[in-house]
């Protein structure tokens, strides 16, 4: 299957598009791939990824710790130790905006399973979709979570979710328009949209440049900015009502930066780094290295 080549952007489709820089892929292949920028809605994209037949070799890597629970080497343990943390927030964020201790949600990409499981411990009715079947595996085994294959996406009834959930997933989906429709159709009237993703308008992302973790080519199709994201859910009837910040995300981010950068982690450098880009995003989410966009259908209005 050929790579997908862009002559428009895909968030807003318009054709003022120029050449950002390269970025090399890191984590498996070590092949770099273009980053265009698009001059209208600002979204970035990775320019040539390959299809969706072909991109699953982009995953296979023990690293990629979304499909693997992997505690293998120092940023990973600490990755493992922080999500702990993180899934509780998250919980909390679903009931605050929903206004529900208890509903249906659904968690597209959902890994493992973890946050599936810490949603069903306090109440909730769950269903995950993950296209990497051993992920699935790893669910079921140690959660009993019974996700499945994302294309089910397509076939799950209308206006059934209270919440619907996409941590760090947007940026993978190659149908974009597609899925953000879909979801729209699965969402109660009163459902929320919860889309976590990096934002490389973030100060670390400009520092470290090229470099900058969150950009993982070719396994992130797209690269938001907030007004991105806000011109993207518009075209689909929802509306963005709030936006959070993930302060964790700048020291994992930036150390695997560091690395990148210099072939070993500078773990004070990367720190400060974390640290000073969470400083400049106080006040100012908009400038957060990755951002939780919390967006209800417009009916909600």
């Amino acid at each position: 299957m050929p790579d997908i080549h862009y002559s428009f952007c895909p968030v807003c489709q318009s054709d003022n598009l120029q050449r950002v820089f390269n970025v090399k892929d890191y984590t498996v292949s070590g092949k770099e791939f273009e980053i265009i920028h698009c001059n209208a809605c600002t979204a970035r994209f990775t320019q040539d990824v390959p299809g969706l037949d072909d991109i699953g070799f982009y995953y296979k890597s023990e690293d990629y710790i979304s499909h693997t629970n992997t505690s293998k080497g120092l940023i990973n343990q600490l990755y493992q130790r922080v999500r702990v943390r993180t899934m509780k927030q998250k919980a909390a964020i679903i009931k605050r905006h929903t206004g529900l201790k208890s509903g249906k949600l659904l968690d597209i990409g959902c890994g493992t399973g973890t946050f599936l499981h810490t949603m069903q411990q306090q109440g909730w009715e769950v269903a995950g979709l993950e296209p990497e079947s051993d992920a699935r595996a790893i669910g079921k085994e140690e959660y009993g979570i019974d996700a499945r294959p994302s294309h089910e996406l397509f076939s799950l009834p209308p206006q059934s979710f209270n919440a619907v959930t996409l941590w760090h997933v947007l940026e993978h989906v190659h149908t974009l328009h597609e899925y953000v429709a879909q979801i729209k159709n699965l969402l109660a009237t009163d459902g929320y949209l919860f889309i976590a993703v990096p934002n490389y308008t973030a100060k670390d992302a400009k520092v470290y440049g090229s470099y900058w973790a969150g950009y993982d080519v070719p396994r992130h199709l797209y690269h938001f900015s907030p007004k991105a994201m806000g011109q993207l859910v518009q075209q689909h009837g929802l509306e963005i009502d709030e936006m959070l910040p993930m302060w964790f995300d700048s020291f994992y981010v930036d150390m695997l930066s560091s690395k990148y950068k210099s072939g070993k982690i500078n773990y004070i450098s990367a720190g400060l780094h974390g640290l000073a880009s969470n400083i400049n995003a106080m006040g100012n989410t908009k400038e957060c290295c990755s951002v939780i966009y919390v967006i209800k259908n417009k009916a909600t209005v």
